[in-house]
């Protein structure tokens, strides 16, 4: 049997023989990269060796999966004492030969090359050993067999079982390899690791053997070249202590002569050389590739090459610069953000500002029957692509003027109050207009009226949306001012907090979370199913419900459509360039998982629990206090009561349309796509409304340096208000944020649910990411939509950059009984996943931990929660001009 393959033998199809790093070893030498010479003792070899020493059953008993990751330390040991007996004679004459052609007892480097490492979807790096400085033929059999023991190292054992890898269909090859006896060596990648840049090439050097750069034991120079022009861009030359040199046997580290230490390894012509070695092996293997390389005599060697398996999307640098075009408006992100917090997709800003000002100009001529708002007074124009409220100054003055007049009527009980006209103008007006273009079929519509079509229902989305803007401070302000009358007037020693009285109430994201339980429980009636659900991945899982003709099956398949009609259409981030849960509902199967593993608390017997308390407590307080604070708390409560759910149905319909909006949108695109002016149906997003036309040249360009724009953009924390140190600074203390700046142990928010909990954190972009969360997890996010409820059974507590106390965040997690820190500006940059947190509802304060441990929740305290109103376009004005006095007024003058 031939055990050993020439690199000139071997390709990129032979990881079966030669594993990943002898595959590629081969590739590289046949398309004639400067790789130094040598052969693979192929797998055939490790599986003669096993089946001559009967290690197979041996090694399948010791390496079975264990939940202690602690023990297989011990399994290693085990199974790698058992490769000490020699080789086969007919091998040993085959490595002895094939050594020989590369010279009398030449140095090489032995390494290890699985059958499932260096693969684009998985990087084995470092899971098995390599060996320097090996020299003649008895220390080259020692170096193989310990290269096939080094497949059972305990990284190694534990890694395969991260990644679901059968240890029994895992074997060895091993390179040998003539040693470089590098002056320099390092590591190089093809596509910036940092930004995802694939224009770029980052090369680590330093001085010696690579073996100190791949371990990390040394500092390296690092030089970044810009690959299309051959420019080195940036350049960091380091203090290098220490470098990898051959010794009498195997290598040593030694210190790097004082002159030599601060030293550039390379100059930047050689940079630049070494960058166009990486383009011509990128170019082959077709992928971004991390190479290890070494430099002798003034020649470049390539020794490894393997594809870079996590590397971000690209991104443009982060913005600094706030500037905004009118320096004399103030700009705001008040409570719109909410539902925007990321940078927004160029097609919905082209659409969303002027939809805006349209509905708040119709909205005050609806109240006051006037032109109050003029074009340039209000808009949502982006800084940085984030939304931003503009107002002008002489606007802002009109508002503050005229929105008290505007507000008596909304909080009134006439036919445009609050409520009424939520109920009976805006929430039919806006299903009517979505009904009518779902109901068509957008296949027989042109480009320009399916065009004409989603602006006509983002128009309808935003007049909902400013109505629901109206139900915000109202619904904000009667449990305000219910607060402060309990607080001042009622409240005795031993009575529960305000919140107590707003809990229990039935509202859309509580009826979502009912709805997916009671599919769990039905679920869970079904054992196959249920084990079917929590086995396989959520999409297959779906696919699988979608077409299967099992009456179960299919009964499940109805069940979970039904759920969708109700409340797919909840948002996750208002820019209809984000699916709703209708486009992509796998990460609702995250906490269908969680209720059909019978874990979490039943929603219906919470909401009894929690108005049971609410009844007992209202009773306890009525029954003590005189007839006239009876009947003012009585009032105050019935608003607030009224108000709360109110506001949460409102808000969980603002996407509505969204479904009929992105099915008509991707159809355009799949046109565009047709037509060659984008790449992706999904990119028809990142086109401007202007450009939308199938006879275009391709923007494939444009869109890719967009989406690069858009992730730079996305890690800035954009202020909340703009210009700093503008009139509209007197406004800061409304907004739903705090500072951008905070640093230390302590991150300071808003308390918007009482209690205190001690758990590790769980920072989650978006529904993309719904699949990492555990439960007794701490939820960390940008913000909460309606459509983030169902995590929030999962979740011991909820920390968010944006909201406030009154905001859906704080509100559902009141439900819940979980407590929250909402507004912090800085949780999702400042906490990493898996960190403990104590998140304090009570002080409005989120402490980062450094141990690790259980969850521990501590007694709430019942102190008041600081209070903010979001405040929305009209919300601002009505808080600055004194809304609080007026409702009072408004509601003394009831009978």
């Amino acid at each position: 049997m031939i055990f050993l393959k020439q690199f000139d033998e071997l390709g990129r199809d032979d990881i079966d023989q030669a594993g990943g790093k002898g595959a590629n070893l081969g590739e590289l030498t046949r398309a004639g990269l400067p790789v130094p010479p040598g052969f693979v003792i192929v797998t055939d070899a490790y599986r003669a060796y096993v089946a001559e020493h009967q290690l197979a059953e041996k090694i399948a008993a010791l390496a079975a999966p264990t939940d202690d990751p602690a023990g297989y330390e011990s399994v290693s040991e085990q199974i790698r004492a058992l490769f000490a007996d020699e080789v086969s004679d007919d091998l040993r004459a085959q490595i002895a030969e094939a050594y020989a052609t590369l010279g009398e007892d030449v140095p090489v480097a032995v390494r290890s090359s699985a059958t499932a490492e260096d693969l684009p979807e998985a990087s084995f790096a470092g899971q098995q050993d390599t060996y320097l400085n090996v020299r003649g033929r008895d220390d080259l059999l020692a170096a193989v067999r310990d290269c096939w023991a080094s497949l059972w190292t305990a990284r190694a054992i534990a890694y395969r079982a991260r990644q679901g890898i059968d240890p029994s269909t895992v074997s060895l090859a091993v390179v040998v390899q003539q040693l470089v006896d590098a002056e320099a060596a390092g590591v190089m990648f093809t596509a910036n690791p940092s930004t995802g840049r694939r224009d770029e090439a980052v090369i680590s050097a330093a001085w010696g053997l690579g073996e100190s750069v791949v371990s990390g034991s040394v500092n390296t120079d690092n030089i970044v070249v810009h690959e299309p022009d051959g420019k080195v861009v940036s350049s960091e030359t380091a203090d290098k202590a220490v470098m990898t040199v051959r010794a009498e046997r195997r290598t040593e580290e030694r210190e790097v002569p004082g002159e030599q230490r601060t030293r550039p390894v390379l100059t930047e012509a050689d940079a630049v050389e070494l960058a166009n070695y990486g383009i011509r092996i990128e170019e082959h293997f077709g992928a971004p590739q991390d190479i290890e390389w070494a430099r002798a005599d003034g020649r470049f060697w390539i020794v490894q090459a393997r594809p870079i398996t996590a590397i971000p999307e690209p991104e443009a640098p982060m913005p600094t610069d706030w500037t905004v075009p009118q320096p004399t408006a103030m700009y705001a992100r008040a409570s719109i953000v909410e539902q925007l917090p990321d940078p927004l997709s160029p097609l919905f800003a082209d659409m969303i500002d002027g939809a805006v000002t349209r509905s708040l100009q119709a909205l005050f001529r609806e109240f006051l029957n006037e032109d109050l708002i003029k074009d340039d007074d209000v808009g949502l124009p982006t800084v940085n692509g984030y939304a931003y409220y503009r107002y002008g100054r002489s606007g802002m003055a009109r508002l503050m003027w005229k929105s008290p007049k505007a507000f008596r009527v909304l909080l009134g009980r006439g036919a445009l109050s609050v409520q009424a006209r939520w109920r009976t103008y805006s929430h039919p007006r806006y299903r009517r207009r979505v009904n009518d273009w779902t109901a068509r079929n957008i296949s027989e519509l042109s480009t320009d009226e399916l065009l004409a079509g989603v602006e006509e229902l983002v128009e309808a989305a935003a007049e909902y949306y400013t109505a629901v803007q109206t139900i915000i401070p109202a619904a904000a302000t009667s449990e305000i001012l219910l607060t402060r009358f309990y607080d001042t007037v009622v409240r005795s020693k031993d009575d529960p907090p305000a919140q107590v009285f707003v809990l229990g109430f039935d509202s859309a994201p509580i009826r979502a979370e009912k709805s997916l339980y009671d599919l769990a429980t039905w679920t869970r009636d079904h054992p196959e199913l249920a084990e079917s659900l929590r086995a396989l991945p959520p999409q297959e899982f779906l696919e699988r419900a979608a077409t299967s003709e099992d009456s179960v099956w299919h009964e499940w398949h109805t069940r979970f459509e039904a759920h969708l009609s109700a409340y797919g259409h909840t948002i996750y981030n208002l820019d209809f360039m984000n699916p709703v849960p209708a486009d992509d509902p796998a990460p609702l199967l995250e906490t269908l998982k969680f209720f059909v593993s019978g874990k979490g608390v039943d929603p219906y017997e919470r909401q009894r629990r929690f108005a049971t308390r609410r009844e007992e407590a209202t009773a306890v307080v009525l029954a003590r206090l005189d007839p006239a604070r009876a009947k003012a708390f009585r009032r105050l409560l019935h608003w607030a009561q009224s108000a709360a759910p109110i506001r949460e149905d409102a808000l969980a319909d603002v996407g509505l349309g969204w479904p009929q909006v992105r099915r008509m949108l991707l159809e355009i695109g799949r046109r565009l796509q047709q037509a060659g002016v984008i790449n992706d149906p999904n990119d028809v997003f990142w086109l401007h409304r202007s450009e939308i036309d199938e006879g275009a040249a391709s923007l494939a360009d444009q869109v890719e340096q967009r989406k690069e724009l858009w992730r730079g953009q996305r890690r800035a924390t954009p202020p909340q208000l703009l210009p700093k140190g503008g009139w509209g600074d007197a406004f800061r203390r409304w907004m739903p944020a705090a500072s951008e700046e905070q640093t230390g142990d302590v991150i300071k928010g808003i308390g918007g649910s009482m209690g205190t909990i001690t758990a590790p954190a769980r920072v989650l972009g978006g529904p993309q990411d719904f699949g990492q969360m555990q439960p007794g997890d701490v939820l960390v996010a940008s913000i909460t939509t309606p459509a983030w409820t169902s995590l929030f059974a999962m979740a011991s507590g909820v920390v968010t950059d944006i909201g406030g106390p009154l905001s859906h965040s704080s509100i559902v997690a009141r439900e819940y009984g979980i407590p929250a820190v909402l507004g912090t500006a800085v949780a999702t940059r400042r906490i990493h996943s898996g960190q403990m947190i104590k998140v304090d509802g009570d002080a409005g304060t989120v402490t980062l931990l450094d141990g690790k441990g259980p969850a521990v929740a501590e007694p709430a305290v019942t102190s008041s929660s600081r209070r903010r109103i979001i405040l929305g376009a009209a919300g601002a004005a009505a808080a600055a001009a004194g809304l609080t006095a007026i409702v009072l007024r408004r509601r003394k003058s009831r009978p």
